[in-house]
C-alpha cells in the first residue's frame, strides 16, 4: 500500500496540547497539567515540524536552542526533542521526512554545527548518521552502613538544605563553575534552569518533592545535590529510597561530603542516580565498587551536521594533521576529504584534494566528537579506516579529551 508524501508544517503554539497528547501517546505516558505547563514552557514553536492528517496530528520532531560543551569550547547545537509518530502511520516514511528536512534546515541555516538528542532506541537514529558519543553510568546499589566513602581530609565545609527553587542562583553558580569542563553537558538559561528544577507530582514516581543540599565553602556555595527520597518498609523495617539526580561540585572534598550525606540518610536503605559519568570520582571512592551495581547506558547521540565548522569549534589535546574521507548521504555538502589541523588552542578544517588517511561515514565523526570514544575502538568496528598505515596511530590521541563526557539531563 501507497502513500501519500507527507505535508510537514510549522506548528503555532497553540498546537501545543496537540503534540503534548501525541507524545504522550507515543511514549506511554500522557502528560498532567503540570507537567504540560513545564514543557509548554521550554517548547520553541519555530524549531519544530509537524504532520497532520485529517486535522490530526501523527507525527512531530523538535528542537531546543542551546549549546553544548565539546572538548576545549562551547557549540551552538539542536537539542533534538519531542520526535514522535502515532501507531497508526509508523513504516510510512514519516520519521525519515522529518529528520532529514531538520538536518537540512540545520545545516542551511548556519547557526549549529552539531545536533545531539537522547534515543529512545538506540536502533532509530544511526541510520540518520547520529553516532553515540556519550555514555552513561546507570547506578542502583545499597545505602547507609553497606557502602562506604571515605573520611573528609578536612571539615572546611558545612551543609545545608535549601528549596531547589529559592537556590537557583547558587545552583547556577556551581554548574557554569563545571560545565566548560565536561563534555556533554549543555547550557542553562533561567528559562532551562525553570524547567530543571521543576517538580510535578506526575514526575516524582511516588517519591517527595525534590530537595536541594548545599555545600558551602570558605568562598561560599562550591557544590550541591539535587535528590529526593521514597518511603518504603517492610516487615524488618525501612527501605527506603534515595533517587539523586545531580551531584555537582567544584572540588573533591564538597564532592565527598555531598555523596557522603546522600549514602547515610535515615530510614533509607538504598540510592540510585540514572546519569553517572563513566570517570565519576564516585567509582574510586567507595570501598566497594561493584556494590554500585553500575550499568553502562547510553546517553548523548551527536550528528555532526556542518564537518568543516564541528571539527574545527573543537579543541584538541595534542598536535592533529590529518586528512579524513567522511560520507553522509543525507547532508551530501559534508562528503569528500577534509584536512583536519589543530591543537589545544584552535584548529581549522577545510576541504582538500590530498589523499585521504583515514575515513569514516558522518555517523563515525558523531561518535569521535566529544572525546569519548578512541579512534582505535572506532576502527575495531570497522567504522573507521586507517588508509595510511601509522596514520590512526598518529591522529588517535589528539581526538580524545581529559575528561569523559557526560549527560546531566535528559531534554
Amino acid at each position: 500500500m501507497t502513500h501519500p508524501v507527507a505535508d510537514v508544517q510549522v506548528p503555532a503554539a497553540s498546537d501545543f496540547d496537540e503534540i503534548a497528547d501525541l507524545m504522550g501517546d507515543a511514549f506511554h505516558n500522557a502528560f498532567d497539567t503540570d507537567a504540560r505547563e513545564v514543557e509548554r514552557g521550554i517548547f520553541e514553536p519555530d524549531r519544530s515540524l509537524l504532520v497532520r492528517d485529517g486535522g490530526r496530528p501523527v507525527a512531530h520532531a523538535s528542537a531546543f536552542t542551546r549549546t553544548l560543551t565539546v572538548p576545549g569550547a562551547a557549540v551552538a547545537a539542536a537539542h533534538v526533542t519531542m520526535v514522535a509518530v502515532a501507531v497508526t502511520h509508523r513504516r510510512r516514511g514519516l520519521l525519515s521526512t522529518l529528520m532529514g528536512r531538520q538536518l537540512r534546515e540545520i545545516y542551511d541555516t548556519g547557526r549549529e554545527p552539531v545536533a545531539v538528542l537522547w534515543a529512545s532506541e538506540g536502533r532509530i537514529y544511526p541510520r540518520f548518521g547520529y553516532g553515540l558519543a556519550a555514555q552513561r553510568l546507570a547506578v542502583e546499589c545499597p545505602a547507609t552502613a553497606e557502602l562506604r566513602l571515605p573520611e573528609p581530609a578536612s571539615a572546611a565545609g558545612t551543609l545545608r538544605l535549601a528549596d531547589p527553587a529559592a537556590s537557583q542562583p547558587e545552583l547556577a553558580r556551581v554548574y557554569d563553575r563545571v560545565r566548560p569542563h565536561r563534555p556533554g553537558w549543555s547550557d542553562r538559561d533561567e528559562r532551562w534552569w525553570r524547567y530543571v528544577l521543576a517538580d510535578p507530582t506526575a514526575w516524582r514516581g511516588g517519591a517527595t518533592p525534590r530537595r536541594a543540599l548545599l555545600h558551602e565553602g570558605p568562598d561560599g556555595v562550591d557544590g550541591y545535590a539535587l535528590w529526593r527520597t521514597r518511603d518504603e518498609w517492610d516487615q524488618r523495617g525501612p527501605r527506603g529510597q534515595v533517587r539523586v539526580d545531580e551531584v555537582v561540585a567544584t572540588d573533591p572534598e564538597a564532592y565527598l561530603a555531598l555523596w557522603r550525606t546522600l549514602f547515610s540518610i535515615d530510614l533509607t536503605r538504598q540510592l540510585s542516580c540514572g546519569r553517572v559519568a563513566v570517570d565519576e570520582p564516585l567509582l574510586r571512592l567507595v570501598d566497594e565498587p561493584r556494590r554500585l551495581g553500575a550499568q553502562l547506558v547510553d546517553a548523548l547521540w551527536v550528528r555532526v551536521v556542518d564537518v568543516p565548522a564541528a571539527l574545527a569549534a573543537r579543541r584538541y589535546p595534542t598536535a592533529v594533521d590529518v586528512v579524513i574521507d567522511v560520507t553522509d548521504e543525507l547532508l551530501p555538502e559534508n562528503t569528500g576529504r577534509w584536512r583536519l589541523t589543530g591543537g589545544p588552542t584552535g584548529a581549522a578544517c577545510v576541504r582538500t584534494d590530498d589523499p585521504a588517511e583515514l575515513a569514516c561515514d558522518v555517523r563515525g565523526l558523531g561518535e569521535l566528537y566529544l572525546g569519548g570514544v578512541a579512534p582505535a575502538a572506532l576502527a575495531a568496528t570497522g567504522r573507521l579506516r586507517e588508509l595510511r598505515p601509522g596514520a590512526l596511530a598518529a591522529a588517535g590521541p589528539a581526538f580524545g579529551w581529559h575528561r569523559a563526557p557526560g549527560a546531566m539531563e535528559v531534554f
